[in-house]
């Protein structure tokens, strides 16, 4: 088990038990692994409620109400999207706080606009939603874990206000 991810995961669930809050994710390149990390914490279940992997853009759509407008209009990999994601993990569970990811892996589907190694996050409470693009170097393995640390280290700023 990665240690660095492990040791995050277990500070954000003693964050949300002492707030009493629920967690969600709604990913798509990470394909569950933040989810993952957080549920490796015995007690995990006091305060993450559920996970949802949305790789595909009808996934989004059918699980967290993104509009399709936004996925044509913006793509998948974007603000609009990534945000989208975020507040639909919060209606679509009982979480109070949540972590959305959505980005380019690779090591195919860039583009001069949308290179390999963007990453959208997003972390949302009840009533807002914060989100950052990032730029992350290595292959697909690197790519998919720099955004979990930075999804876990963005979680903890925000719990920690």
């Amino acid at each position: 088990m990665d240690q660095e991810l492990y040791a995050l995961s277990v500070k954000i669930g003693s964050k949300l038990l002492s707030k009493g809050w629920l967690s969600a994710t709604a990913e798509s390149c990470t394909g569950g692994w933040i989810a993952q990390m957080l549920t490796a914490v015995p007690g995990s279940s006091q305060w993450f409620d559920r996970g949802f992997i949305t790789y595909s853009n009808a996934a989004k759509v059918e699980i967290l109400n993104v509009s399709e407008h936004i996925l044509l209009d913006r793509g998948a990999v974007s603000l609009e999207t990534v945000q989208a994601m975020a507040k639909g993990a919060i209606v679509q569970s009982d979480a109070n706080f949540a972590i959305a990811v959505t980005g380019i892996a690779g090591p195919t589907g860039g583009s001069p606009e949308k290179p390999v190694g963007l990453v959208w996050i997003a972390w949302a409470l009840l009533d807002e939603v914060k989100a950052e693009s990032f730029h992350f170097e290595g292959d697909r393995e690197a790519i998919r874990r720099q955004t979990v640390l930075c999804a876990l280290q963005g979680a903890m700023q925000i719990l920690d206000k």
